[in-house]
């Protein structure tokens, strides 16, 4: 019988599914919370704030929608996710470019022709696929179910407290791991049976090793959970867009993966919990949920992947209507292939922030957002990306000031070895985040989107502005060689610093625009500034 001895819901519905699932949970608390002294300047008054009380909040939609965000998670504005499973032994995809591309060039065989390894195990379920050759050519007939002892034989030499160093030098604030993935394999030992898939999890307990590790180095913790997708209780190849929509699992499904959250909730006490596709059971039950959650964790953040089943969902299951659909689709992409870039969820009726995938809002949003993406066009570890593969650092710079401009974080990816070893490319892409934010870290962290998020200088760079009580930051999207940066349509006054070195900046008007005088040339890229009182 499943107890949640933090969960007062008298959901009898709940308690009637959930105690046909046997499992023991323990009763593990956070580590105490600090923060990385690089940062503390900023970040650390909002987030080792003192712990909230616990509350009381009904499942009603309104009063989950009236709970604020949690300041924390504004303040942090930079966060680690971790898709590290046991595709990262072949670490294999196909290459069509981003997911973007492989859907406009493939888009009858899109789902296992997109460049996530991750996604391994559907892809080789499609004959005449690469990932498909390639299973056969490298390991036969074997299952992918063969890949669980080699992954968890090569856990010896993991260090997670070398990974939570590492991602508080690079300036994060919060880390998200992948606990389960489509595959349905299991991060942690979970007393939840999988009916379909006996012994499909970890004996070694990832989840609570990296949450200590993380929380001991001055960060959040959170865990992603794939809840509308597990291709252990649905087994069909899935090829097209309507296929994923109509792939949810029903039967015991639904009971499993509320069990798994909950025990989830309970065990590790997430800050984040990041559901991915969409939700198995009803709207009213997840509010439930929700609001069990946030008792449990007063400060925690629920994502935006939680679209729950509703008529067009249950039509979809049906080959049909996903036939409609994908012709619809294609049509669509015909005649908008703009239509289509990276993945924007569609608002749902809960949730604390939005998360666009490979991709970003435009202008500054009223809700909280959350840009997700890897460092190359994969989540997970891929054998075959080279330097050339991984996206500029500066790239990934200007795209995470850009949304914190317009009142964003970034989720960065990391997708680790088989072995826990993270890939050097994607070191020096953290490495080069943690020099940026140890000068510059005052013109993100803590810091509020200002009345308009951008301008340009007079040479073309971007520029992008946030601000915090009385000051005004500027940080140009680039490199400026001279002394003299001039700044379009700009007309505020105040003491003005450049942050890098603390160097006096004098502020010139000229028309409509302003100028920066600095003492000297500046050194580095996307340099940043303070105006006081502006």
């Amino acid at each position: 019988m499943l107890r949640f001895p933090l969960f007062k819901s008298n959901h009898s519905k709940i308690l009637k599914d959930l105690s046909r699932v046997r499992a023991g949970l323990s009763q593990e608390r956070p580590s105490a919370f600090r923060v990385a002294d690089a940062f503390t300047s900023e970040i650390l008054p909002v987030m080792n704030s003192p712990p909230c009380s616990r509350i009381e909040l009904s499942s009603d939609l309104a009063d989950l929608n009236a709970r604020p965000l949690p300041s924390w998670y504004d303040a942090a504005k930079f966060g680690i996710f971790i898709h590290w499973g046991l595709w990262a032994i072949p670490a294999f995809a196909a290459r069509l470019g981003s997911i973007t591309d492989a859907v406009k060039a493939d888009y009858d065989r899109a789902m296992a022709m997109i460049p996530y390894t991750e996604w391994y195990a559907n892809a080789i379920k499609v004959a005449g696929t690469p990932s498909a050759q390639f299973h056969q050519q490298t390991y036969g007939d074997a299952p992918y179910e063969a890949f669980r002892e080699p992954f968890l034989d090569g856990l010896k030499a993991w260090d997670p407290t070398a990974w939570a160093e590492v991602f508080r030098d690079a300036g994060a604030g919060y880390v998200v791991l992948v606990t389960k993935h489509h595959d349905g394999f299991c991060l942690w030992p979970s007393g939840i049976c999988n009916p379909n898939q006996p012994d499909w999890s970890s004996g070694r307990d990832l989840v609570a090793e990296l949450a200590s590790a993380v929380r001991s180095a001055g960060l959040r913790f959170g865990v992603y959970y794939s809840g509308g997708m597990d291709w252990t209780f649905n087994r069909r190849p899935m090829k097209t867009i309507a296929d994923v929509i109509g792939s949810k699992p029903g039967g015991a499904y639904p009971a499993y993966a509320e069990a798994q959250i909950r025990e989830l909730i309970e065990r590790y006490h997430p800050s984040v919990l990041w559901n991915d596709i969409s939700w198995p059971t009803g709207q009213s039950r997840l509010n439930a949920l929700f609001a069990d959650y946030y008792r449990a964790v007063p400060e925690g953040v629920v994502n935006d992947r939680w679209l729950t089943n509703g008529l067009a969902g249950r039509l979809v299951k049906f080959a049909p209507a996903r036939r409609i659909l994908d012709w619809g689709i294609k049509r669509r992409l015909r005649s908008r292939p703009q239509s289509l870039e990276g993945i924007v969820p569609a608002p749902v009726p809960h949730s604390d922030f939005r998360t666009p995938e490979y991709a970003r809002f435009p202008e500054i949003q009223a809700k909280k957002w959350e840009a997700t993406r890897g460092m190359s066009h994969s989540f997970g570890f891929n054998r075959r990306d080279g330097e050339a593969d991984y996206a500029a650092a500066e790239t990934l710079l200007c795209d995470f000031i850009d949304g914190v401009s317009k009142n964003g974080n970034l989720l960065l990816n990391v997708g680790p070895e088989p072995s826990g070893h993270i890939p050097e490319p994607q070191l020096r892409r953290l490495r080069f985040f943690g020099d940026w934010l140890r000068a510059n870290g005052e013109a993100i962290f803590a810091t509020h989107p200002w009345i308009r998020a951008e301008t340009s200088t007079a040479d073309g760079l971007p520029v992008r502005f946030t601000h915090k009580g009385e000051n005004l930051y500027l940080v140009i999207l680039g490199a400026c060689p001279g002394r003299r940066i001039t700044v379009r349509n700009l007309d505020v006054s105040g003491a003005a610093t450049r942050l890098g070195d603390g160097a006096p900046v004098r502020l010139v008007k000229d028309g409509p625009d302003l100028i920066l005088e600095l003492p000297s040339t500046v050194a580095g890229f996307a340099p940043a500034f303070r105006i006081a009182h502006a």
